[in-house]
């Protein structure tokens, strides 16, 4: 039929009289997509999970003047509190799964303790997990591990440098403690203690391979055992360095300054001067526990600092089958 002006005419004038429908505003979603993030490391899959994340007031924690961390932050868009991620890593070596480091769980409020959640939508369940790496004992890398002190990885084998097992999960430490950091020590006790009751926590001392392309390096300072993990596969290389860093929009270009949670402050620094120089160097994939999630990418040397280049995303193609 001919769309003659007449029709054109008839059309406008139904709209015009049509009565008019309201439609409410769709009300706000209020949820992200489910915390993970996968990438390949050549036969190793390697999936980031998020714990969630937490506000943090750095620019009391961070050592330097008040006033330059929140222009530091400033200049990256953000603010004071800082919500900071708290990241963990899933790896399947085709071997083992092994999950480096557990979230919070319970000791860290209601915007953390996600990281059980993250790895069922990635795919995957806990009873299937392994092995446990764990850079060092803080609650919020080990909180994960027990709910009212049950085991959550029930076949799990807890991996940790001896000399931050000794430290925190030490009643005499405990008890000689200031009031305000009791609940460090308090939560790895609660968290390690049903692994050590079932013989799954089995400490390591040093530098160690601890699984064919995975190898476990000292990085003291942060803790008196902080450790980094690096996962080899097909010439490619992963390195997840735990706590060497909290805030990039500060300590990437000036990787001095230091944080008020570092035991050894001093150690810290120079461990993170050791093992940044080296990754931006070689060019290896770096996981961070707090950077913003999925905390995956590459430093790259920057004046007598570096920049932080985030993973690109991908769709994980695999290869065509023989």
């Amino acid at each position: 039929m001919k769309f003659t002006p007449i029709f054109a005419a008839l059309a406008l004038a139904a709209a015009i009289t049509a009565p008019t429908v309201a439609v409410a505003a769709a009300p706000l979603a209020g949820t992200n997509a489910p915390g993970f993030h996968r990438v390949m490391l050549g036969e190793f899959e390697v999936t980031a999970v998020s714990d969630g994340t937490v506000d943090l007031p750095f620019d009391k924690l961070l050592h330097q003047p008040a006033d330059a961390t929140r222009k530091a932050l400033a200049r990256n868009y953000q603010s004071v509190p800082t919500e900071a991620s708290v990241n963990a890593f899933l790896v399947n070596t085709g071997g083992k799964l092994i999950l480096v480091d557990t979230g919070a769980g319970g000791l860290f409020g209601p915007t953390l303790g996600k990281l059980v959640a993250n790895i069922k939508a990635s795919g995957y369940q806990p009873e299937q997990i392994d092995e446990i790496y764990l850079t060092h004992l803080h609650p919020d890398h080990v909180g994960g591990l027990a709910t009212d002190s049950k085991i959550v990885f029930p076949n799990a084998i807890i991996r940790a440098d001896q000399r931050d097992t000794d430290f925190w999960l030490s009643q005499a430490n405990l008890d000689k403690a200031p009031a305000d950091n009791k609940g460090f020590f308090q939560g790895a006790i609660a968290s390690l203690s049903p692994y050590a009751a079932a013989q799954h926590l089995k400490p390591f001392s040093g530098d160690t391979e601890l699984a064919p392309g995975v190898r476990a390096t000292s990085s003291y300072g942060h803790t008196p055992g902080h450790t980094i993990y690096t996962f080899e596969s097909k010439g490619q290389k992963l390195v997840l360095v735990g706590d060497l860093i909290h805030v990039a929009a500060v300590q990437l270009q000036h990787p001095g300054v230091t944080i008020g949670f570092d035991s050894d402050a001093k150690a810290a620094a120079a461990s993170r001067a050791r093992v940044f120089q080296a990754l931006a160097k070689e060019g290896a994939l770096v996981g961070a526990a707090h950077l913003s999630f999925p905390g995956l990418g590459h430093l790259r040397v920057d004046g007598k600092g570096y920049d932080w280049l985030p993973v690109a995303y991908s769709q994980l193609r695999q290869p065509a089958a023989k």
